[in-house]
């Protein structure tokens, strides 16, 4: 079952709960920062493996020690509960 489409108010409630957490361009973005690259690929690599298991990939750059995350469900055309999830997954993780 596909997740709907969250609305912009639910979408701003549920940023009260991801510290440093944005709306950016109709998706929720993030950059994280790192002691170095190994700091980045690691984190990188356990995120991998919380978004296969979810089956829920995420948009993301890295250069260095940076990644920039944006999340958003292609399918539903926004951001849903599955974003908030990953979201979430990846600040317990960082």
């Amino acid at each position: 079952m596909r997740p709907e489409k969250l609305t912009d108010d639910q979408i701003r409630e549920e940023l009260k709960g991801l510290l440093g957490w944005s709306l950016e361009n109709g998706k929720l973005h993030k950059e994280f920062v790192f002691k170095d690259f190994v700091g980045a690929f690691g984190f990188m690599t356990k995120a991998a493996l919380h978004a296969e298991k979810m089956d829920h990939h995420p948009e993301w750059f890295n250069v260095y020690n940076k990644i920039r995350v944006d999340l958003m469900t292609h399918d539903a055309g926004g951001i849903t509960t599955n974003d908030v999830a990953l979201a979430k997954a990846l600040e317990s993780i960082k």
